[in-house]
């Protein structure tokens, strides 16, 4: 099911990107997330972590700039900063459930309203498993989870309770998916933001979980 409106995986990035702050350590997960690094603000800088031992990850290289020993934890290269520097897989997983990043961004097959993300198993089906999310939702305090808002039967994935594994409990701060922008506060989702042209009913008829409206929903500024 397709909603016209919608965003794309680019936009959906951009407006993450909205989120990231002067001087944050920040670490992407795969899909949707690692295009945020192509929208850090211009006013501002942020460092990018990754879990196989780089921080200071750039955007993705042109073809003249690839090399193919420097990459991402989803295995796609990508360009280091000025100043960049490179660790073993230990010292980044150190530096993870230490608490030193300060903004994760992962996807997901499925939120609920207690702040519940499952993002590395559907039974029956193969997955690229688990990678660092598990350490990174147990170490960040703020955590910002990338994803369409249903499935392609059309059915929500923002949910009262997760139905696949879970990947963390109780670590999920905010999301933003196609059609919305929305925020985990006391147990219930909070409706921030919606894409352009995306009516709050249909946000709402997508969404299983309790759904918090307020009287004005701004659309989302890309």
């Amino acid at each position: 099911m397709s909603i016209t409106g919608a965003l794309t995986r680019d936009q959906i990035a951009q407006r993450i990107a909205q989120e990231l702050r002067d001087g944050y350590y920040v670490n992407l997960g795969i899909g949707i997330p690692t295009l945020v690094a192509n929208y850090i603000p211009q006013d501002i800088e942020v460092l990018f972590q990754s879990e196989n031992g780089l921080l200071g990850m750039g955007p993705f290289p042109t073809e003249a700039e690839v090399d193919a020993d420097l990459i991402n934890a989803g295995k796609q290269t990508v360009t280091a900063v000025t100043g960049a520097c490179y660790f073993s897989s230990a010292d980044s997983f150190a530096m993870i459930r230490g608490g030193h990043v300060d903004l994760t961004v992962l996807g997901a097959f499925e939120v609920d309203e207690a702040g519940s993300m499952a993002s590395w198993m559907i039974p029956g089906k193969l997955v690229k498993g688990m990678g660092g999310a598990m350490d990174l939702v147990a170490g960040a305090d703020n955590i910002i989870v990338a994803m369409a808002h249903a499935n392609k039967a059309g059915e929500s994935k923002i949910l009262k309770r997760c139905t696949l594994p879970l990947t963390g409990v109780h670590c999920v701060k905010k999301v933003v998916t196609d059609l919305a922008v929305l925020e985990l506060i006391d147990g219930r989702f909070h409706l921030l933001e919606r894409a352009p042209g995306v009516s709050v009913d249909e946000i709402q008829r997508l969404t299983e979980a309790d759904l918090v409206i307020p009287d004005s929903v701004p659309e989302m500024v890309l």
